[in-house]
This record gives structure tokens, sequence and C-alpha cells, in this order.
């Protein structure tokens, strides 16, 4: 059950989140993509902090999710993740990748325009930690997921993913708003 878990989340190893379990987020977004793209091939997106058409980039990230291919998104940890991610550090460095499923506009056309992103990081949102901590996930991860039935970890995954108001999406899956003519701040690697 861990391995079907760890597949769409990335846990903490305990609810007080003082270390991550895993920060993966390179080839979980690789297979989170390809498993949402399927049968089509999920498009990793080129470098959004590059000194290039930026606004031809988004206009091929559209047409990409148009065709039912999920995008996988790189950018800084304190630019694409959720405002409460422990992958956050001081002085800025590191990345996260989240991947988009579709567009839309708030409130029909005309609307304000967004991308609908998954992101996995389970600390990212105060909702997404409520999420994670309602079931028997509080303690070490690995003990705890690993004891978790399949019934239970598949319940566990839909909440995170889908929620339980069949008006408004899971923790995970959320809207992010982004300036399409500009680029994203360049990724700060440690030193």
């Amino acid at each position: 059950m861990l391995d079907r878990v760890k597949f769409w989340l990335q846990l903490p190893k305990d609810t007080t989140f003082p270390k991550m379990l895993d920060a993966d987020c390179d080839p979980r977004s690789q297979r989170v993509g390809t498993a949402l793209s399927a049968p089509a091939a999920r498009y990793d997106s080129p470098s959004l902090s590059a000194a290039q058409d930026i606004t031809a980039t988004w206009a091929g990230i559209s047409n990409m999710l148009h065709n039912n291919r999920a995008v996988t998104v790189k950018g800084p940890t304190d630019h694409v993740g959720g405002e409460l991610s422990l992958f956050r550090q001081d002085n800025s460095a590191g990345f996260h990748v989240i991947v988009f499923l579709a567009t839309g506009n708030d409130g029909g056309a005309g609307g304000r325009p967004y991308f609908l992103a998954f992101d996995p990081d389970v600390s990212a949102t105060d909702a997404a930690r409520k999420a994670w901590v309602t079931r028997q996930t509080i303690g070490d991860t690995v003990t705890k997921v690993s004891a978790l039935t399949e019934a239970a970890a598949i319940a566990q995954i839909k909440l995170m993913l889908l929620g339980n108001d069949p008006n408004s999406f899971g923790p995970l899956i959320r809207k992010y708003y982004v300036d399409t003519t500009a680029v994203f701040p360049p990724i700060l690697h440690a030193v």
C-alpha cells in the first residue's frame, strides 16, 4: 500500500512535518503525468524561466492540455509549491514539479484564466494537511500507511485528489493563476 500511496502523494514522516519521507517530485510527476495522459504521452514543459517567447510556450502548454495530455511544470519551490510546503527553503533554493491537467476560466469565457494542477505535496496547504491526517496517518508514515488496507489506501488517495465535496476539487488539485506573459524566476540550486 505504501507504494500505491507514494505513487500519488509526497508524504511526511509524521504530522509535525519535521522531515519529509520522500522528495522525488520530478520522477513522481512524470509517472503521474503519464498515467493521466494515457493513451497519449505526457508533455514535459520546457523551462519557463529561459529567455524565449514565453507567450508561445504557454500557448503550447494549453494546446497539449486541450489534446488531453497532462503537462509537467517545473519551477522554484516557492513559486509553484503550496504556501506551506516544507520543500521551501530559506534561501529560495530548490525546485518543485507539478502536473497541469486542464485550463479554464473563472465564470466561463472572458473570466480570469487558470490552469488546473495536481500538486502531490501533502504539506503544501492547510487543506492538504487536514485531509492527510484524517486517516491512520498520524505518526511514522511508513508504519501507518503500510498498515492501511487496499480499500483504505484508495480512499485516502481519492480524498486527497477528489475531496468529499462534489462541488470542489480535492486539496491536491488546485487552480493556478499564472501570468503567461512573464517568465518564471530561475531555479536556484543549493551550494
